[in-house]
């Protein structure tokens, strides 16, 4: 992160592009929860007809998989689900853009999944709030910024600020 800038620049270096990038990792988690979800219902449906029946009721687990897949992820050391790792991104706390804790990770899950189940609309605020967070965001304390925004760049052996001379 570049300590020299002001305020507003820093908030544009660690967002830039963010919003496009959150519709593609979400659109890969999508595809990810679904290829889960198809081999866990493929191996519980084998289970439930091997033991005769038995073991169907434990098809009723496919519903959490996608709460359990992002929460878990947020509150892992990735602080991201893979589409957002894939597309660059982290999710970070807002205050000191640290790892969030798991409290943190599942208000924000579950006020993602509160969000889609009333048609998702609400997702637009991020057009409009300071960092395009959105209201899960809001909500948890968390922002989603660009990783790469957080390293700074590799500095040269005879260089401290990273800068080369020309």
């Amino acid at each position: 992160m570049n300590y020299s800038a002001t305020p507003f620049e820093e908030d544009q270096i660690l967002t830039q592009g963010v919003l496009p990038r959150r519709c593609v990792a979400w659109v890969i988690d999508i595809v990810l929860i679904a290829i889960l979800c198809t081999l866990l219902w493929s191996v519980l449906a084998l289970f439930g007809v091997l033991t005769l029946g038995l073991g169907m009721p434990l098809l009723g687990i496919l519903p959490v998989v996608p709460f359990c897949y992002n929460l878990l992820f947020l509150a892992s050391p990735m602080a991201a689900t893979p589409g957002q790792s894939m597309m660059g991104l982290g999710v970070r706390r807002n205050d000191d853009l640290g790892r969030p804790e798991f409290l943190q990770a599942l208000v924000s899950t579950l006020v993602y999944y509160v969000t889609l189940a009333t048609t998702g609309l609400l997702l637009l605020i991020a057009l409009v709030t300071i960092r395009r967070r959105t209201l899960h965001d809001l909500a948890s304390g968390l922002v989603a910024v660009r990783v790469a925004a957080l390293t700074p760049p590799p500095a040269y052996w005879n260089m401290p600020d990273g800068s080369a001379m020309r």
